[in-house]
């Protein structure tokens, strides 16, 4: 096995090995995902969309997160497990984010966590880490300030966004966060970001020159037949190949095909002749099969 993934050996790979970054919601898919290699599993609140159902990450709460931190907490035997704080559960400030993070920690079992924002959120930032608490920073594109930001778009494309983005992403890595996601940025700024901060970043469609790349369980296996990110490489489509099963279950079932005789268990016929149902012998139920 290799070595237990924390988060001071993550941000020691700054400028090493790329790493290897998924998100993960129950024990399948952290197991699934940390045989595979990943370094991290993060248990997002994209779970709000891929799991859950709902249209943005928005709806989930922190006990829904708890819940799914504990199932991949459990599956996860070496790679770093960060949950994400959802919407609302930090804002307020530092003790509202240490409560919510510490449920995450304490009761989710995870060992780091990640919100996201910038310079706003350093003192949230700074109180984690007093705590203990390793913090993971996000810049970019926050899909919790989508009503902000105006949908999922590209952020960064002109100077004044690009420069605040940098600004944002330096302060986190100066406070100590020990990676930083950059999402939906042009890979030149990410470069720039990258080759600027101690800390190592990890893109989601900001390029190939970031230290780490990550991306939802869900559209990595062609799941999610939701929104289609032109930043997502699909590598399978489960969710076709899953119908497809699916459906040749419900087949068989209807046609009675299924079960098989080797899905079938047997017994000696002679341990049937005592039953009985009021008083009548129960074989004597038996219809003979339609010819």
């Amino acid at each position: 096995m290799k070595q237990r993934q924390t988060a001071r050996s993550v941000s020691a790979r700054k400028g090493g090995e790329k790493i290897v970054m998924l998100t993960a919601y129950d024990y399948p898919s952290a197991r699934m995902a940390e045989d595979a290699g990943a370094d991290i599993l993060l248990v997002g609140d994209s779970l709000a969309m891929v799991v859950l159902g709902h249209p943005d990450t928005l709806s989930v709460t922190v006990e829904e997160m708890v819940h799914h931190c504990k199932a991949v907490s459990r599956g996860a035997q070496r790679a770093l497990v960060v949950g994400d704080l959802p919407f609302l559960s930090y804002e307020a400030g530092p003790t509202q984010a240490l409560e919510s993070a510490g449920r995450l920690v304490k009761e989710g079992g995870v060992r780091a966590v990640k919100l996201e924002g910038g310079r706003e959120v350093l003192p949230q930032v700074d109180a984690l880490l007093a705590a203990g608490i390793p913090v993971m920073g996000h810049v970019g594109l926050t899909p919790q300030r989508l009503a902000r930001l105006g949908g999922f778009r590209v952020q960064g494309r002109d100077a004044a966004t690009a420069q605040a983005i940098l600004d944002d992403a330096v302060a986190l890595s100066r406070a100590g966060c020990f990676a930083v996601v950059l999402e939906c940025v042009p890979a030149a700024l990410a470069r720039v970001i990258t080759a600027v901060l101690e800390a190592p970043t990890i893109g989601i469609g900001a390029g190939p020159q970031c230290d780490g790349q990550v991306l939802v369980f869900h559209d990595v296996l062609g799941i999610h037949e939701g929104i289609r990110p032109s930043f997502v490489k699909r590598y399978a489509e489960l969710g076709a190949t899953g119908r497809e099963a699916l459906t040749a279950y419900a087949a068989e079932v209807r046609q009675g095909r299924f079960p098989g005789p080797e899905q079938v268990f047997s017994m000696e016929e002679q341990h049937l002749e005592g039953l009985t149902v009021d008083g009548r012998p129960a074989r004597s139920y038996l219809r003979e099969p339609a010819a």
